[in-house]
């Protein structure tokens, strides 16, 4: 008797040392909701408008079947009687810089936008864009989405990966989660660290990252979990929204404080190809695909595109604006341009990337960002010479970036 009283003492000490029930993270320990009440007051209580637009801005974890379904789903069903509309505005491989030009375009052009996700510290990290530019370009998207609509409610979410995991365990703050927060809280906004929660839960043993959560892009129990957040969110929100109860309700315009970045790129859009003026060398496809059997994104395939294979190709491109750019797909013929604004010295570009042997990759290639706003001519030329990993000299140019 007194052994098996010893060995369930010993099994009782052992168990204690896992996380019960009790003891699980609650999901509102890392969130900071800041102002996030205009949707649930206008989903809640406004009879008069009961049309309603969530957008979505990122990248391949926000386009997969997941967390925005389920998003999705749950608002359709907690509103029955609204008029609800969503965008999914994710695209594989693009962070803040590529979604701060094409958000007039993939996101504001199709109406007012009421709700905004936000998500890029991902790809941010693994295109190498480096901390500037991703403050210029998140501070930018939010300005340029509240001047569209000031009463729009934003998100910035920052999702896992392994080394965001790597970062917490030595006691640092990721680059871009401190950089979304910084926006955020310059802004008001509501954030959502789920890349912490992630790493804190994995601590806690409620799951791993290998058998549960399995990869930067989640399996099921992943998205799951980004969603029972993003719903705890959404409970926040309604208990402000119920204050309202027996009175008009109000929305809540956000403010544009001074931008912490006087570069920020609150003006982006993509300028038509066709107003460069090219040499010879270069044809527009105006229904490109690949010749070469590789994949490519949607939204890169069978557009038109400004194109050359040919080394020494160059182009005029006249803009007035503060940035300039361009959006190009990245095979495994890609080149090396070079660039001159203004009449400034050309400085080179490697167009090839890590991942164009098997991808013609939407990638976005900022020459300048710190220009004074007033116009400006950029010469863009193909060198002689090419990635040793390349194949050829190609440049394809599906925009030109400008903010202005």
């Amino acid at each position: 008797m007194r052994r098996i009283c010893c060995l369930f003492v010993l099994a009782s000490l052992c168990l204690c040392s896992l996380p019960a029930l009790s003891q699980r993270l609650l999901s509102q320990e890392f969130i900071t909701p800041r102002s996030i009440a205009n949707c649930a007051i206008r989903l809640g209580f406004d009879a008069t408008d009961r049309t309603f637009t969530v957008a979505y801005l990122g990248g391949s974890i926000t386009n997969m079947n997941g967390w925005r379904n389920k998003v999705d789903s749950f608002l359709q069903a907690r509103y029955p009687s609204n008029k609800l509309r969503f965008i999914n505005a994710g695209i594989p491989s693009l962070g803040s810089l590529p979604h701060a030009f094409r958000l007039q375009r993939d996101v504001l052009d199709s109406g007012r936008i009421d709700l905004l996700f936000l998500e890029a510290a991902v790809n941010d990290h693994v295109n190498g864009t480096d901390s500037l530019t991703q403050m210029c370009t998140l501070e930018g998207i939010v300005r340029h989405a509240l001047r569209s609509n000031p009463y729009m409610d934003i998100v910035l979410m920052s999702f896992a990966d392994p080394d965001k995991l790597k970062d917490y365990d030595e006691g640092i703050t990721p680059t871009e989660i401190s950089n979304h927060e910084t926006v955020a809280a310059h802004y008001n906004l509501a954030s959502i660290n789920l890349a912490k929660e992630v790493h804190d839960r994995i601590k806690n043993r409620e799951f791993t990252w290998e058998k549960d959560f399995k990869d930067l892009h989640p399996a099921p129990f992943g998205h799951q979990l980004y969603f029972e957040t993003i719903y705890e969110l959404w409970q926040m929100a309604d208990k402000i929204a119920l204050a309202y109860i027996g009175r008009t309700p109000r929305l809540t315009k956000h403010r544009l404080p001074a931008p912490l970045n006087t570069t920020a790129f609150d003006k982006g859009r993509y300028v038509p190809i066709t107003e460069a003026r090219p040499d010879t060398a270069w044809t527009i496809n105006p229904d490109w695909t690949p010749t070469d059997g590789l994949n490519t994104r949607k939204g890169f395939v069978h557009v038109p595109m400004l194109t050359t294979v040919t080394a020494g190709a160059t182009l005029n491109f006249s803009f007035k604006g503060t940035a300039i750019g361009i959006a190009i797909v990245s095979g495994q013929d890609a080149g090396i341009v070079e660039y001159s604004i203004d009449g400034a010295p050309f400085r080179q570009i490697d167009l090839f990337t890590q991942w164009s042997k098997s991808l013609h990759l939407p990638w976005y290639v900022l020459f300048d960002g710190n220009l004074p706003r007033r116009k400006h001519k950029l010469v863009l030329r193909v060198a002689n010479t090419h990635n040793v990993n390349s194949t050829g000299n190609a440049c394809r140019i599906v925009h030109f970036l400008v903010n202005e």
